[in-house]
């Protein structure tokens, strides 16, 4: 294979001017190239702090790393056509950020928390998923064809200003991930060495090894993702052999049928949200892909590396958390976190478990690696001054903030993830209500203009959208379920309620977007 072929051989400097490439149909008697479209970086003038900006720039460049930020990646700067290794690069990719242990201790939420059978459990983590994975594969093929990153995208929909809310919310999204991490894989090294190194420690040896790998950019990431998946796939696959024995096939649910629908429901919700937080950085890994590659097999090979990592790793922590009521040991292991409940899982293997189980711990870079890197990105789509301040650093700045929290967080891992994913996933599928219909009502026949992606003008003023997201916001609220808080919809099921936040968020938006929109159109233009 050649190596312009091939994504971890790009030269990834700082692009020149953006062309103008618009997909078919699309007017461009006031929409050409203008000022606004060069994605030059732009320093702070006469300030020694851009001098020192650019200076670091081309030392980045010089050992041809990436520099570029939010950018769009030009077609003339991207790989110059796929192969079978580019596409299977895809499905690698989804395998290695997925096949994590954070996955596994979700996995174990259904037994442990929601008091699911094995099977429940099982059928509701995997479909919830595929539910999710579906939106994150579609979203992904937006990066060839746009050459835009993923929320630079979104504000085609969302507006200039708007959209500044949901990059926010998405940075608040992927810190927590960066938190989760870092927490499951300190209890894993602290697990493995009992009084040799600390949950603490733990954190930041995973901190630190996650921003190496997203600090250098597109190729690292790429070709370090490309080999993760392997020893992840074999540890699993040992994990399931030796944890399998003591798996619990055979209890039921707890709770009266109510109630257990609730159970089932919140548990599916909180899976299908694990997996659609995918969306709004999915297109950032394939930006790099040529305008011609193939929307069908970009998602499909999304779709199979999601479904294949979801499904082994929610299996997997279902199984060993339905052991949690018949084997003290696995009960005991769990009281001290669920990092140490898949230490415990590799047990009979004494001393290669402990092995196994720091591989599965380092699994994790390569999950936090994604969203270390997006976060950088995103940073800088907060303004014109935070895109002057190069993407390391904000991806610095990242690692700092979740590394922090997780040390504050480490004992709380469970609320953690029962309370932080539900929320994530309730702005995501807001969103994406909004971003699918734009697509499919209001640019079926026109497309989008590429060129204009940083220009306010030109872009939705985006008061529809912002107006729908609110609406959509209030019906996740009536409808939700937490541990801390449960609307006046969802008590109406069950003990605990049932969380619908989701589902009726998703709805209301989508039945109120649409005609903000025509209004939007009619008297604003854009």
């Amino acid at each position: 294979m050649a190596p312009e072929n091939d994504i971890t051989a790009l030269e990834v400097h700082p692009n020149k001017k953006d062309l103008t490439t618009e997909t078919p149909g699309v007017a461009n008697k006031d929409e050409g190239i203008y000022d606004e479209t060069t994605t030059n970086r732009r320093n702070p003038v006469g300030s020694r702090l851009g001098s020192v900006i650019k200076a670091f720039e081309n030392q980045l460049i010089e050992y041809n790393l990436e520099a570029r930020g939010v950018e769009r990646v030009a077609p003339d700067e991207r790989m110059k056509r796929n192969t079978w290794m580019s596409y299977l690069q895809v499905f690698l990719l989804w395998i290695s950020i997925n096949l994590a242990p954070n996955n596994i201790t979700l996995g174990m939420l259904g037994p442990a928390v929601y008091g699911l059978s094995f099977r429940d459990t099982a059928l509701c983590a995997v479909f919830g998923a595929c539910v999710g994975s579906i939106v994150s594969s579609w979203m992904a093929t937006w990066g060839p064809a746009s050459g835009v990153r993923t929320l630079a995208f979104g504000r085609y929909s969302m507006g200039w200003w708007p959209s500044k809310i949901i990059v926010l919310l998405n940075l608040v999204q992927m810190i927590g991930y960066g938190l989760i991490d870092c927490v499951v894989g300190g209890q894993i090294l602290s697990a493995v060495s009992p009084g040799g190194m600390s949950v603490a420690v733990g954190i930041v040896i995973i901190a630190v090894l996650s921003w190496a790998v997203a600090t250098f950019g597109i190729q690292v990431f790429h070709y370090y993702e490309r080999f993760a998946f392997l020893p992840q796939v074999i540890v699993v696959f040992i994990l399931f052999g030796v944890s399998s024995v003591k798996f619990d096939l055979s209890t039921t649910s707890v709770g009266d049928p109510r109630t257990l629908a609730g159970n089932r429901l919140s548990f599916f919700s909180i899976c299908l949200s694990a997996a659609v937080t995918y969306a709004p950085l999915a297109a950032d890994f394939f930006v790099y892909y040529p305008e011609n590659t193939s929307s069908v097999k970009l998602f499909s090979l999304s779709l199979a590396g999601l479904l294949v990592s979801f499904t082994m790793a929610l299996v997997c922590g279902a199984g060993l958390a339905s052991g949690i009521p018949t084997h003290p040991e696995y009960s005991a292991a769990y009281e001290q976190g669920q990092g140490a409940l898949i230490v415990e899982g590799f047990g009979p293997l004494h001393g290669f478990g402990k092995f196994c189980s720091v591989i599965c711990a380092l699994g994790l870079i390569a999950n936090t690696v994604a969203p270390t890197y997006s976060a950088g990105i995103d940073f800088q789509i907060l303004g014109r001054y935070a895109e002057a301040v190069p993407r390391v650093i904000w991806n610095t700045i990242a690692v700092i903030i979740y590394t922090v929290c997780a040390l504050v967080g480490r004992s709380n891992l469970s609320e953690i993830f029962t309370n932080f994913l539900a929320l994530m996933g309730y702005w995501v599928v807001i969103w994406i209500a909004i971003v699918l219909e734009e697509r499919f009502i209001f640019r079926l026949r026109t497309g989008y203009n590429w060129a204009i992606w940083r220009d306010p003008s030109k872009l939705p003023i985006g008061i529809a959208a912002f107006a729908a997201f609110i609406i959509g916001w209030v019906g996740a609220v009536l409808c939700m379920a937490q541990v801390w808080y449960i609307g006046p919809i969802a008590k109406l099921v069950g003990e605990y309620g049932a969380d619908m936040g989701i589902y009726v968020g998703f709805c209301w938006t989508a039945l109120l977007y649409p005609p903000l929109r025509f209004i939007e159109l009619r008297f604003v233009g854009r």
